[in-house]
């Protein structure tokens, strides 16, 4: 008897016995986390006359309100912050888009405008501290507000106003210096 003959006659399969379908199913490996929040006028209660966002000191007037208890803000570090508007221009929220360093902070059209798009704002308005206390703006400044005001303007969302903020109230307006343009 040749050993195939072995195999039948003693009860053994011929083939060799498969697993049960334990095939390794596919799967996704998660997205990085990543943490996007809208602070919306619900969840920090807002009197109706700050609300409304038509001039650099009503701009100053909700940071120093509502940013320096946002968990992240730090005060020592520069933090770039979009305040979302409606076509009424009254703030429908706010968020803490960078935290950057002592005196330099990184940010890109595309983080400043996500959540503006996903909002549906209509206009929005760019604030940031500066940790030294002196609120006025750098050639950096300038440079990425430029580059908004023209992405701004592809998305068909304004860009109002840049807010550089100093201590306490003490703050600059990029447009009411003449830096933007028409």
């Amino acid at each position: 008897m040749n050993t195939t003959e072995t195999l039948i006659s003693t009860g053994c399969p011929a083939t060799a016995p498969q697993p049960e379908n334990n095939l390794v199913k596919p799967f996704k490996f998660p997205a990085q986390p990543q943490e996007w929040k809208i602070v919306s006028l619900r969840e920090c209660p807002t009197p109706d006359a700050m609300q409304q966002c038509e001039t650099p000191d009503q701009a100053a007037a909700y940071w120093k309100t509502h940013i320096p208890s946002h968990p992240y803000f730090d005060c020592e570090r520069e933090c770039l912050v979009v305040f979302i508007l409606n076509t009424r221009r009254r703030i429908k929220g706010h968020y803490l888009v960078s935290i950057g360093t002592m005196d330099t902070i990184l940010c890109h059209p595309r983080e400043v405008f996500r959540l503006a798009i996903m909002a549906s704002a209509a206009a929005i308005i760019i604030a940031h501290n500066h940790p030294s206390g002196e609120p006025t703006p750098s050639e950096a400044d300038i440079k990425i507000t430029r580059d908004l005001i023209r992405a701004g303007q592809l998305l068909k969302i304004d860009v109002l106003d840049h807010i550089i903020m100093g201590f306490n109230l003490n703050h600059s307006s990029l447009r009411t210096l003449g830096y933007f343009y028409s």
